[in-house]
């Protein structure tokens, strides 16, 4: 590991924590050259997914992509980056773990959908519009509809005091 101030190569680990829910390392280092000090982050290299397209194209797994279409759902929503990038990771992690090289586009997309559903309704129906391709009005109004059946279903509702 090389200083990012001075490009030392010698440094030092001085503090060592588990980070993003036990699926990296945290590492607080000090050039042992000028004594600035950084902060490292080990995980664990995965094989390369790949994503098969709905045309049955083929394409590798971007991280950065899938962030950013979470990201545009989620945009001028209460939800903070942090959410975000733990609804991501989470979602990677499903991913590598069922699939061993190609994940079908279908899985990506249903997963992102089931997270923001349990986290912010109007990212979902954004994403869901985006994923499903709505062609016209009446199909964005059905999903909205649904959403609020499930929401005012009284099998669902709370009990005063839980």
């Amino acid at each position: 590991m090389r200083c990012p101030k001075c490009a030392g190569p010698e440094d030092k680990v001085i503090d060592s924590r588990s980070s993003r829910e036990g699926r990296a390392i945290r590492r607080r280092r000090v050039c042992l050259g000028c004594g600035h000090r950084y902060t490292t982050y080990e995980q664990i290299e995965r094989s390369e997914l790949v994503v098969v397209k709905r045309d049955g194209r083929r394409e590798v797994f971007s991280r950065d992509k899938l962030l950013g279409g979470v990201q545009k759902a989620c945009e001028k929503r209460p939800i903070s980056a942090e959410v975000i990038v733990d609804l991501v990771e989470r979602i990677i992690d499903e991913l590598a773990n069922e699939f061993d090289r190609e994940v079908p586009v279908m899985a990506v997309g249903e997963r992102i959908m089931t997270a923001l559903r349990a986290i912010d309704k109007v990212a979902y129906v954004r994403y869901a519009s985006v994923y499903r391709r709505f062609e016209e009005a009446g199909e964005f109004v059905e999903v909205v509809t649904k959403l609020e059946q499930q929401r005012h279903d009284t099998a669902t509702l709370r009990l005063p005091g839980i």
